[in-house]
């Protein structure tokens, strides 16, 4: 990935992200569904990093090799002050700020959270991860019955 803004060309799927996110004034660049995720993700031409809690990853799951930075900690999810210093650090390598970055949290609402807090701090290409790990809770209080990265079938792993 490339740390210049200016000569990012950005994969199709995320343009098309950034036009819908423009069109809603989204405070973020957009939101791209799990299975696109993956697909960027296997291609090298995004970083997902899970925001949920670290109770979360280990309880429920997680997507082998995605990066880990909470955006609330502890099971009453206290935000965590830190969440964009912690980004920023652990994305040094794959071009800090300038990143493509897919956030991911349980349903796609703490991750837009995220992506608005990491973008207003300066970071160019962040996206949100809809649907989440575990997908929108449906009428029997269950979730992962019609989305999510794991109704999707896309790699996990519970420790």
């Amino acid at each position: 990935m490339s740390s210049d803004v200016e000569t990012l060309a950005l994969p199709r799927a995320l343009e098309q992200a950034q036009a819908a996110a423009a069109q809603q004034h989204l405070p973020y660049a957009g939101g791209v569904a799990p299975p696109v995720a993956w697909q960027l993700v296997q291609q090298r031409e995004a970083v997902l990093v899970d925001v949920r809690s670290g109770e979360e990853r280990k309880f429920v799951g997680h997507v082998p090799d995605s990066l880990h930075v909470p955006w609330a900690t502890g099971t009453a999810l206290t935000r965590n002050p830190r969440f964009v210093r912690e980004l920023e650090a652990r994305l040094a390598r794959d071009g800090g700020k300038d990143a493509v970055v897919l956030l991911l949290c349980r349903s796609g609402k703490r991750s837009a959270l995220a992506a608005e807090a990491a973008t207003k701090a300066g970071f160019s290409h962040v996206f949100n991860v809809l649907e989440g790990f575990e997908g929108e809770i449906d009428a029997a209080q269950h979730r992962g019955a019609a989305d999510g990265w794991r109704f999707h079938q896309l790699p996990w792993v519970q420790d």
